[in-house]
């Protein structure tokens, strides 16, 4: 289902609370604008964040980041792709869900751009598949380093489909997540 609010489009997944969002582009042979974040439209359509914080990271091609979370402090979160393309991941752990332990996920590019709006209660991560990406996000809650948390991006029980076929870079800390059973997390 989608629905139209000023200069977006708000499409929703399979599940609840998570969507993928269009932002319309305006553009002539000078270049393009787009607005990427506007409060009154996001609230209009029913998502009603306050963002505290943006951060970027930029990544080389098969780095794979997550699949993260904070415990105490859970956070939504706007991701988009400004360089390069993702594939980027929510899997829902929100306690009483029933789309607990299930999974979405789109490709982001700067040359499509698209939003993912993952809310408080999902791990998120993301495979990068062009050369390199610069990925940008707000966030609803600060960050707290002491709060990390994290499941196996590769964990069977979730299934998630990558389509990267080629080795994966790992950071140390998510090469020590456990799986989603072992690390018993619920939201």
């Amino acid at each position: 289902m989608e629905k139209i609010v000023g200069n977006f489009k708000f499409i929703t997944t399979d599940i609840e609370d998570v969507f993928i969002i269009e932002p319309k582009k305006y553009g002539d042979n000078r270049g393009y604008f787009m607005e990427t974040y506007k409060e009154e439209s996001f609230k209009e359509a029913g998502l009603n964040y306050t963002f505290l914080q943006d951060n970027q990271s930029k990544s080389k091609k098969g780095v794979l980041r997550g699949l993260h979370f904070q415990k105490k402090f859970p956070q939504a979160k706007l991701v988009r792709v400004i360089e390069g393309e993702v594939f980027d991941v929510a899997v829902d752990l929100r306690k009483n869900s029933p789309t607990y332990g299930k999974w979405v996920g789109v490709i982001l590019s700067e040359e499509n751009n698209k939003q993912f709006m993952i809310p408080r209660g999902f791990a998120h991560g993301f495979v990068v598949l062009s050369d390199t990406a610069t990925f940008c996000y707000k966030c609803d809650e600060l960050y707290h380093p002491e709060d990390e948390g994290g499941i196996m991006w590769n964990d069977p029980e979730v299934g998630i489909v990558w389509p990267y076929d080629g080795e994966v870079l790992l950071s140390e800390k998510d090469k020590l997540h456990k799986s989603l059973k072992e690390s018993k997390v619920e939201f």
